[in-house]
């Protein structure tokens, strides 16, 4: 499999959305706890923002995740509309 530019975005963005699914946190959360605009986020999680190193450890800060997890092959192919699921209190 070839490595594209356009396949890294895709896959650290989907691996973004999974590390956020698992802690339970919306775009919104995530990007509160980033101090950006959730819209951001979602750009991040679509692979269309190229980040830099220093976002990506900002991410792994935020989302409690050694920067490995990044680089992780994502479990998912495709983005998943929607929040994740609350609790039941």
């Amino acid at each position: 499999m070839k490595v594209t530019q356009k396949s890294v975005l895709r896959d650290v963005g989907r691996r973004v959305a999974e590390l956020r699914l698992a802690r339970g946190l919306t775009q919104e959360a995530l990007a509160e706890r980033l101090d950006v605009a959730a819209r951001w986020v979602q750009a991040v999680e679509g692979g269309q923002e190229n980040l830099t190193l220093g976002t990506l450890a900002t991410f792994a800060n935020a989302l409690k995740a050694p920067m490995v997890e990044f680089f992780t092959p994502p479990t998912t192919s495709k983005a998943r509309p929607g929040r994740p699921k609350r609790s039941k209190r």
